[in-house]
């Protein structure tokens, strides 16, 4: 007879998990998905009848175990949401002062830094009657600004303190931000048995559907993690445009862009990244030293890991 309580994956349910354990409890968080597709068949939606319903589906073991990271992840990932709603919210008001200055006529043109600020006060005493409109929203951009700057000292000293993210930015194209997300998304990289695995988990693989006689792939199936996903594909775009050294990732991004287009070669990069930070946080070979490892180890083919073959 089965032993083991059920919750399903949701908002509120996730901090019962670790209270219940403490007790001494066996918790094991299922699918929200795999949960729906039984208990939907239900004629009646009630609390009982889900209740019934997930006591069932852990009597059968119809179930999907979802793993609940500890508490450590929960909070650099709120860091990181944090600052990149600061970030949409910064750009939101960008381009609502451009909206402004362009219906009279007037364009901003390209700024960064300080340089949006300038300019849009200058355009702004010319046009006194959008000065009243536009100073507030300067005003917020500036203090948006402070406390974004602020966030990304925190990354950075999170950064600095963590080797396996040290480790990870020696990947080219990959930031602390991006290696700060991977770590407290992942969590457990013992969990994927396979590295190339990873890049399913967050999203970067493609969808089949196969019936009969139809065989098609799709697009990417952007499961898993957007936050990840999103800053995976801007570390590909780095790496393939901005990066001046090759390496051989580079190299088979850029064969691949020649053939496929720039855009499915950055989505295949990000993959390809995924895979491989996911191989350099459980790999290290006797004889070395972990936190000196490079991905220029992984990516040279003949020595103890060859990644290039991973597909």
């Amino acid at each position: 007879m089965s032993r083991e309580l059920g919750l399903k994956r949701e908002q509120r349910r996730r901090g019962y998990g670790p209270k219940l354990n403490k007790m001494g409890l066996p918790i094991i968080c299922i699918d929200a998905r795999h949960a729906k597709a039984a208990l939907k068949l239900q004629i009646n939606k009630s609390d009982r009848n889900d209740a019934v319903g997930i006591a069932r589906i852990m009597q059968c073991g119809w179930y999907k175990e979802v793993r609940v990271k500890d508490l450590d992840s929960h909070a650099i990932k709120a860091l990181l949401v944090s600052r990149a709603l600061l970030v949409k919210i910064k750009r939101d008001i960008e381009n609502q002062i451009r909206g402004l200055f362009k219906n009279l006529g007037l364009v901003i043109g390209q700024a960064k830094m300080n340089v949006f600020s300038v300019r849009a006060a200058v355009l702004a005493e010319a046009r006194p009657e959008l000065a009243a409109a536009v100073e507030p929203l300067l005003k917020a951009r500036e203090a948006i600004g402070r406390q974004i700057a602020d966030l990304d000292g925190k990354v950075m000293r999170l950064a600095r303190n963590d080797a396996h993210v040290r480790r990870f930015m020696t990947a080219p194209g990959v930031g602390p931000i991006t290696a700060l997300c991977f770590l407290a998304t992942i969590d457990d990289p013992t969990r994927f048995k396979r590295s190339r695995s990873v890049g399913a988990y967050v999203g970067l693989t493609t969808r089949r559907y196969a019936s009969g006689q139809i065989d098609w792939t799709g697009r990417i199936s952007k499961c898993g993690d957007k936050l990840l996903r999103s800053y995976l594909y801007e570390a590909a775009n780095v790496l393939l445009t901005r990066v001046a050294k090759w390496s051989a990732l580079k190299a088979w991004g850029i064969r691949l862009a020649k053939r496929s287009g720039l855009r499915k070669a950055k989505v295949a990069v990000a993959r390809k990244l995924a895979v491989i930070l996911h191989r350099m946080w459980t790999s290290c070979p006797r004889g070395l030293q972990a936190s000196k490892l490079t991905v220029d180890f992984f990516l040279v083919p003949g020595l103890v890991h060859p990644l290039l073959y991973l597909g």
